[in-house]
């Protein structure tokens, strides 16, 4: 049984992460700023702050296995936010990786699948290519990578580095900054505007957050050499291909096209033939998982996440 640690439980992947691994048998605390309002009896909660450095000492204390799932800022925000970023989350998460080393932890880091790539000539893109992020949010996580290799090589950890691609599902909120699709949905069963920012061909490689999860779990558990791995499909849809299944529920849905964003990387598809290797299964795909998350949405009555 792995004890694990989930830095910031309460978040999107972080509650999926935690029930996944609850319900295989796993020991977990999930760590956020406050207690969410619905607990799950086989998961211990823990409230703090992650930038309070005794908060950080204490609670990775017992643990064999940290998932950090904490970043401030996102690729809409970076460019107002980008300070924040550096001074906040990555100097603390230099501390967090000082803590695993002192204590014999491992940490998973929550990196980032499109934003650590930038624009790239080949698709779908591999792990070992050239990483050029185009914005504050790309280079931090690509600055925070960087910093676990060298402890990693130096110091003898054993990190792991996840790039996510762009998961969606139950518990998204598209109002924190990110989720297409999670957006889409929810203003087609609110009968809202959808705001597309260029002229809707920008590429991205959605995942469900099962996948998500199940992927995760597999690299907690995995024991070889291997340093970061993608996390996706390697099957590259536009925004306009999303709009054209969410259409199949609200053919009446409207879109707002605004102009395209500096921030936003053109397109990117991962290459996904290393994490398959220990995952062993086949992802689900962009239709069936819409189609699981409308069920969802439409069962819940609601817009809400």
């Amino acid at each position: 049984m792995m004890r694990v640690l989930i830095l910031g439980g309460n978040g999107f992947i972080g509650k999926n992460l935690a029930d996944m691994l609850a319900a295989n048998g796993e020991s977990v605390t999930s760590f956020d700023l406050r207690l969410p309002a619905k607990r799950r009896e086989k998961i211990r909660y823990v409230a703090g702050d992650f930038f309070d450095r005794d908060a950080l000492d204490e609670c990775t204390e017992g643990v064999d296995t940290v998932f950090h799932c904490i970043c401030t800022i996102n690729p809409g925000n970076s460019e107002e936010l980008y300070f924040q970023g550096y001074e906040k989350d990555f100097i603390q998460t230099i501390r967090l990786l000082e803590i695993a080393k002192r204590k014999g932890i491992r940490v998973i880091f929550l990196s980032s699948g499109g934003t650590v790539y930038g624009e790239q000539e080949q698709m779908p893109v591999r792990e070992e290519c050239v990483m050029k992020p185009i914005n504050h949010y790309g280079n931090l996580k690509v600055c925070i990578e960087n910093m676990m290799r060298i402890f990693n090589r130096l110091e003898g950890t054993d990190m792991k580095i996840a790039r996510i691609a762009n998961p969606y599902g139950p518990g998204q909120d598209y109002k924190k900054g990110v989720g297409f699709i999670d957006a889409a949905l929810k203003s087609g069963l609110c009968g809202q505007a959808l705001q597309v920012w260029g002229k809707g061909d920008i590429v991205r490689d959605y995942i469900y957050i099962e996948d998500v999860c199940g992927m995760l779990y597999a690299i907690a558990r995995y024991e070889g050499e291997e340093e970061v791995f993608n996390l996706g499909t390697s099957d590259g849809r536009s925004q306009n291909d999303i709009l054209a299944i969410a259409r199949k529920w609200f053919p009446g849905l409207r879109v707002e096209y605004r102009e395209a964003r500096e921030v936003d990387v053109r397109k990117i598809v991962l290459d996904n033939r290393k994490i398959l290797k220990i995952y062993g299964k086949k992802p689900i795909m962009l239709e069936e998982g819409m189609e699981r998350y409308y069920r969802h949405l439409a069962r819940q009555g609601t817009a809400g996440p």
